[in-house]
């Protein structure tokens, strides 16, 4: 039989935990439901264990700490990761693990923006938050996923073992998409309901210190996973001003056979030489990653073998 393992990363989570534990219980029945407490102070940890929860501890404060954790220690052949919170309901569970376990998708997206969600959460920036960092790896990754952020997923082996968590807290999420488009995995959406927290349950994603933390993380991925445009995009910039101080002195030297802007010629030669480093340091780091995703193919070739 498939083991799936359901994933459920908390920190202070007592109102809703049991009612989540229970809930996925209800619906994937032969499934071990893990709770990782990270360092909660209501007494989440002993209410899932009371539920029935596989209860372990990470120590290190942040949700892509977490993610790591539970990525490296738990052995299944699909996993669903679900928040704490009671936002997501348990009737798309299955469908979504049925997806990975029958081979059609290595990451299943459970897509909040195409149904509930603007109706139902109440923080404006968050809607806004998420539509700026859809469009921008959408645009950025050429890419087609509808919702970036959620923590409704699920994931196959080959996504567990072989994803690298770099993120510390809620900008894994997106880490999470970028790598699956990048490396080529097959990703599904399934829209799914969003309900909010209810009452007295307070978010812990903070909308302007986690956004700017998830729009950061987007542009270190960007230059990781696309270093040529990212470098290229940048000597663009450089080669325009070099061209618009440069292009005046050398204009008034055929007419007069004279220079007199000496300070703007400098900085346009400063500017074009930079051009052509950051245009070169694209290239040598494009051509690095393309190794490096030969040989993480050969990795996934490793981690099958091993299942």
């Amino acid at each position: 039989m498939k083991k799936i393992a359901v994933l459920i990363p908390c920190y202070n989570e007592s109102q809703t935990i049991e009612k989540v534990v229970k809930d996925f219980k209800s619906v994937l029945k032969d499934a071990d439901i893990y709770v990782y407490d990270n360092n909660s102070t209501d007494g989440t940890a002993e209410i899932a264990k009371k539920a029935g929860a596989i209860v372990r501890y990470e120590y290190r404060q942040g949700k892509g700490n977490v993610i790591r954790s539970m990525f490296r220690d738990i052995e299944a052949d699909c996993y669903l990761m679900i928040d704490g919170d009671d936002t997501y309901p348990k009737e798309f569970a299955k469908e979504m693990c049925d997806l990975v376990l029958e081979g059609k998708a290595d990451m299943v997206v459970g897509d909040r923006l195409s149904s509930t969600y603007a109706k139902e959460n109440k923080r404006p920036f968050h809607n806004f938050g998420n539509n700026l960092v859809r469009f921008l790896i959408n645009l950025i990754f050429k890419s087609h996923v509808t919702d970036i952020m959620t923590g409704y997923r699920a994931f196959s082996y080959e996504f567990v073992k072989g994803f690298p968590v770099l993120s510390k807290g809620f900008e894994i999420e997106t880490e999470m998409t970028i790598h699956a488009v990048d490396k080529n995995f097959k990703i599904k959406e399934v829209p799914v309901t969003y309900r909010d927290r209810p009452e007295g349950s307070v978010s812990k994603l903070n909308t302007y210190s986690d956004g700017l933390k998830v729009l950061k993380t987007i542009g270190t991925l960007f230059k990781e996973y696309h270093p040529s445009l990212f470098f290229n995009i940048i000597a663009t910039l450089f080669l325009i001003v070099a061209l618009i101080l440069g292009v005046p002195p050398f204009i008034e030297y055929f007419k007069t056979g004279l220079v007199l802007k000496f300070p703007s010629l400098i900085v346009a030669s400063i500017s074009l030489v930079i051009s052509i480093l950051l245009c070169i340091t694209g290239i040598i780091l494009e051509v690095i990653q393309k190794k490096h995703k030969q040989l993480y193919e050969l990795y996934l070739n490793l981690l099958k073998e091993k299942k």
